[in-house]
């Protein structure tokens, strides 16, 4: 289950409508699709493409894309640095960002146009649509692995397209598991000035 943190606010969520609804203002999408038991943790990209098709022809018929496939990244990835360092600032698309969490977790960071930067951290089970233009930022969490289904209109539209107004360096990518939000844990946001 995610969580959406307003660090400069203060304010965490972790029920699947309350951030539903938190991004939908801000023109995002976010779901929540089953996971349990639907795949093995070692099933090929094929087979997660195979298992989850009724969920990824519905998106593409909903949002215009044409192909999906499955990206899987685990701290053995060669170049996995070097590939992060690509998403970790911020930067835009000119197509949708679409990623379903199958496996593992990460965190995009949103910095939406006249409103406060906040955190969505992902995890096995949460999809979202940030759309084409969205100032936003990726990390791993500390586990450095996530499979993700993405899907697209047009793959070129996916190259970053890099900001540099330094936003990013304020925040830290720093997840908290939504498991631990979930039991009731508290923790604090940390902002970097």
């Amino acid at each position: 289950m995610a969580i959406l943190n307003v660090p400069d606010k203060q304010i965490t969520m972790s029920g699947p409508k309350a951030i539903a609804e938190y991004l939908l203002q801000h023109g995002i999408r976010y779901e929540r699709w089953d996971v349990a038991g639907r795949i093995e943790r070692s099933a090929s990209s094929k087979e997660i493409l195979k298992v989850y098709e009724p969920e990824i022809e519905q998106l593409k018929q909903r949002g215009g894309y044409v192909t999906a496939d499955v990206i899987s990244v685990n701290p053995e990835t060669p170049g996995l640095d070097q590939m992060l360092s690509k998403f970790n600032k911020e930067h835009t698309h000119s197509e949708d960002e679409v990623r379903f969490v199958v496996d593992g977790a990460g965190i995009f960071h949103i910095n939406p146009d006249g409103g406060d930067v906040f955190s969505v951290e992902m995890e096995a089970g949460d999809l979202i649509n940030v759309p084409a233009g969205t100032r936003h930022w990726f990390n791993l969490c500390t586990s450095k692995t996530i499979k993700t289904i993405r899907l697209f209109k047009d793959m070129s539209g996916w190259s970053p397209i890099y900001l540099e107004n330094g936003v990013d360096v304020r925040y830290e990518p720093l997840c908290f598991g939504a498991r631990s939000v979930a039991e009731g844990q508290s923790f604090e946001s940390k902002v970097s000035l």
